[in-house]
């Protein structure tokens, strides 16, 4: 059973009349983890559609970029994200219930602030609406405004509007670190970043595609530090 049928056999065992988020909040335990983290991304997605005033369909054919989503699926997806649109809850509330329930597991927490950011830039803009719909979703996941910068120079691609071009805010290091520093940080991304971590935070396997494109920045922008001549130790 794929993990959108697992979420309509869920939503239509819970909804009896109710909002999605009061659905939402009785998935809280294992082994329905990945099920109401892949909701909350939907959740989150339909209502961050809302932050730039064009709710499109262009969120949910971003899933399609994540997860591997069979035809016959679509139909839960579109289920979810509609129920989203269309419930009383704000965007808030949900980010709030995520964070409760994944307070102990922040890196959880980024992997989903990371997939918003990919469904914000489905349509090929990121606006500024959206900046500050995903910086407040940041703080209530308790991320500092630092760490909301490096997470948003990894997910926007360098020719976007509005994307950080820095390779130091990619690693999340200070210019003027230690090139060892520097490394052990690129390091860390990239194990951090492996399959099998990405599995044991209980993301959902096919949000494995989202890694693939961290990897990709977190590489590229080791690169072009390592290969500055100025940061080369004396």
């Amino acid at each position: 059973m794929s993990i959108w049928s697992r979420i309509s056999e869920a939503l239509a065992a819970l909804l009896h009349g109710e909002g999605l988020f009061a659905a939402l909040e009785r998935l809280r335990n294992p082994p329905e983890h990945s099920v109401a983290f892949t909701i909350a991304v939907i959740a989150l997605g339909a209502k961050i559609a809302k932050a730039d005033g064009q709710v499109t369909r262009d969120e949910v054919s971003a899933f399609r970029d994540v997860f591997e989503i069979s035809d016959a699926d679509c139909g839960h997806v579109a289920r979810v994200y509609d129920l989203a649109r269309q419930d009383v809850a704000g965007f808030d509330a949900y980010a709030r219930h995520v964070a409760d329930m994944f307070r102990d597991h922040p890196d959880t927490l980024k992997d989903l602030l990371e997939g918003l950011f990919h469904i914000a830039i489905a349509d090929g803009d990121y606006h500024p609406a959206e900046n500050m719909f995903l910086k407040e979703v940041a703080r209530i996941f308790g991320f500092t405004e630092a760490e909301f910068a490096c997470i948003r120079a990894r997910a926007l691609p360098a020719d976007m509007p509005g994307a950080e071009n820095d390779p130091y805010h990619v690693l999340g290091v200070a210019p003027d670190a230690p090139i060892d520093d520097i490394k052990a940080a690129w390091r860390h991304l990239v194990r951090e970043n492996h399959p099998d971590r990405l599995t044991a935070r209980g993301v959902p396997a096919e949000a494995i595609k989202l890694a693939e494109k961290r990897l990709i920045a977190v590489n590229n922008a080791w690169s072009a530090i390592s290969a500055r001549g100025a940061l080369q130790p004396a």
